[in-house]
C-alpha cells in the first residue's frame, strides 16, 4: 500500500532534489520581480491613458488619485467591515462547498454506478453559470446574505467535485484491493488510501474555488446589494465617486491576491510530501 511520502532511494537522487529546491528557491526573486514590474507597466499605461485623454479621466481617474484614494480608505471603519462581510460570505460558502464536494466527490468517485448515473446530470448543471441563479437567489432570499451563498457555493462546488472526481479515479486499483485483503473497512480505505491519493486534486479545487468563491461574493453584492465590498462599488459608482470607486476594485485586487497566496501557502503546507512541490525525483 503507497504511503503519501515520496521514497528516496540513492544519494543522487537526494542531491538531485536538493538541486531542484535551490532553483525554485533562487527562482522565487526573479518570479516576484516579473510579477512587480507587470503591475508597474499597468498603472505606467493606465496613468499614460488618463493623462492624455486617450480615455475620459472623469470616468477613468489615473493611477495617481486612485492610489492615495485607497490609502485613505483603508483608515476608515466602515471600509474594513465591508471587508468583513464580503470575507464572511466567501468563508462561509467556501467551506459549505469544501465538505460537500469532498464528501459527494469520494462518494460519487468510489461507486461506478454512480458515476454512471451522475454524469450526465454533473455535466448539465455543470456549465451552468452561478449569475445565471441571481433571479431565483433574489426571490428566495433578497438582499441577504443567504442569497450571495447560494451563489458562491454553486460556483465553488462543481470546481472542488469535479477535482475530487478526478483524484478518486486516480486511486491505485492494487493498493485498494491490498487494503481489502488486510480486513479494512471502507473509512480505513478512504482515509489511508484514497484521501491521499486525492488530496493534490482537492487542493487544486480549493484554490481554484477559493478564487471563485470571492469574484461570486464581490458580484452578488454588486448586482443583488448584499452588504460587503460589491456594494460599496456599486454606492460609489451611482454617487459618481469614480476614483473612490477604482480604489475600492483595487481593493478586491488586493483581497484576492492575499486568498490566493494563503491558498498557495496550505497547498504547500498540505502537499510538502508530493512531488508537485519537492520537485520530481529521476527515473
Amino acid at each position: 500500500m503507497s504511503t503519501p511520502a515520496t521514497h528516496v532511494e540513492s544519494p543522487t537522487q537526494l542531491v538531485a532534489v536538493v538541486q531542484a529546491q535551490s532553483r525554485r528557491r533562487k527562482a522565487r526573486p526573479y518570479r516576484a520581480l516579473l510579477g512587480v514590474a507587470g503591475i508597474v507597466t499597468l498603472f505606467a499605461v493606465w496613468e499614460i491613458a488618463a493623462r492624455l485623454g486617450i480615455v475620459d479621466p472623469r470616468f477613468l481617474p489615473p493611477p495617481t488619485e486612485v492610489l492615495p484614494t485607497l490609502l485613505t480608505i483603508l483608515t476608515f471603519g466602515d471600509f474594513w467591515a465591508a471587508v468583513g462581510t464580503t470575507m464572511i460570505s466567501w468563508g462561509l460558502g467556501l467551506l459549505i462547498a469544501l465538505v460537500a464536494g469532498t464528501a459527494l466527490g469520494i462518494i460519487v468517485g468510489l461507486s461506478p454506478f454512480m458515476r454512471r448515473a451522475t454524469h450526465s446530470t454533473t455535466e448539465f448543471l455543470r456549465p451552468i453559470p452561478s449569475v445565471a441563479l441571481i433571479p431565483l437567489a433574489v426571490l428566495l432570499f433578497g438582499a441577504r446574505i443567504e442569497a450571495s451563498l447560494l451563489l458562491i457555493i454553486y460556483a465553488a462546488f462543481w470546481q472542488i467535485f469535479i477535482q475530487v472526481l478526478y483524484g478518486v479515479a486516480d486511486v491505485d486499483q492494487v493498493a485498494m484491493a491490498t487494503g481489502r485483503s488486510y480486513g479494512f473497512s471502507t473509512w480505513q480505505r478512504v482515509r489511508s488510501i484514497v484521501f491521499p491519493t486525492t488530496l493534490p486534486y482537492l487542493m487544486t479545487g480549493l484554490r481554484l474555488a477559493a478564487a471563485v468563491a470571492l469574484i461570486l461574493a464581490v458580484t452578488a453584492q454588486l448586482l443583488i446589494g448584499t452588504p460587503g465590498l460589491g456594494l460599496e462599488i456599486s454606492k460609489a459608482q451611482s454617487g459618481g465617486q469614480y476614483t473612490t470607486m477604482y480604489a475600492l476594485i483595487l481593493a478586491t485586487g488586493l483581497l484576492g491576491v492575499l486568498i490566493n497566496m494563503g491558498a498557495r501557502a496550505l497547498e504547500r503546507k498540505l502537499l510538502s510530501w508530493h512531488e508537485s512541490v519537492r520537485g520530481e525525483l529521476p527515473s
